[in-house]
Order: C-alpha cells, then sequence, then structure tokens
C-alpha cells in the first residue's frame, strides 16, 4: 500500500465532516507541504479519535506548534 493510500485510509474516522477535513488537506495541501508539516499531519491522524474531535471542533488546542500549525491549516483551507 502506498504511503498517500494508508494516509488516505487513516483519514476516515467515521464522521463525515471530521473525514471530509482530513481528506481535503491530504489532497489539496500534503504534496507540497514541508516534512516538518507531513510529519505533523502523521501525527494528527494518529491521534485518538476524541483528542482529534477536540481538535477540529475546535474545542481543544494542542499543545505542540507542529500539531497546532497543521490543525489551523485543515480548519482553514477554501471549502471549493
Amino acid at each position: 500500500m502506498s504511503e498517500l493510500s494508508r494516509l488516505r485510509w487513516q483519514c476516515r474516522r467515521g464522521m463525515r465532516e471530521l473525514d471530509e477535513l482530513l481528506l481535503r488537506y491530504l489532497e489539496k495541501t500534503y504534496a507540497d507541504s514541508s516534512d516538518a508539516d507531513k510529519t505533523a499531519f502523521q501525527a494528527v491522524l494518529a491521534l485518538s479519535d476524541p483528542e482529534l474531535n477536540g481538535y477540529l471542533l475546535q474545542r481543544d488546542t494542542p499543545a505542540s506548534e507542529p500539531l497546532a500549525r497543521v490543525i489551523d491549516r485543515i480548519l482553514n483551507l477554501p471549502q471549493a
């Protein structure tokens, strides 16, 4: 399985809104991201569902600056 396929699979979390946010970042931004941001995105995907939901629904903010930066980019991607 390629890295992109594996990441696409990990973006599926069972909550449609979150799945769409993660997949949109993967498809529109991931390839052009820095290595640090790619690593941070992979760390975002490794988070537990409650943690990820809290960050993407803006209930919590990650303490890690790289994670916070990627979460912010995910949330601020244009819809179209």
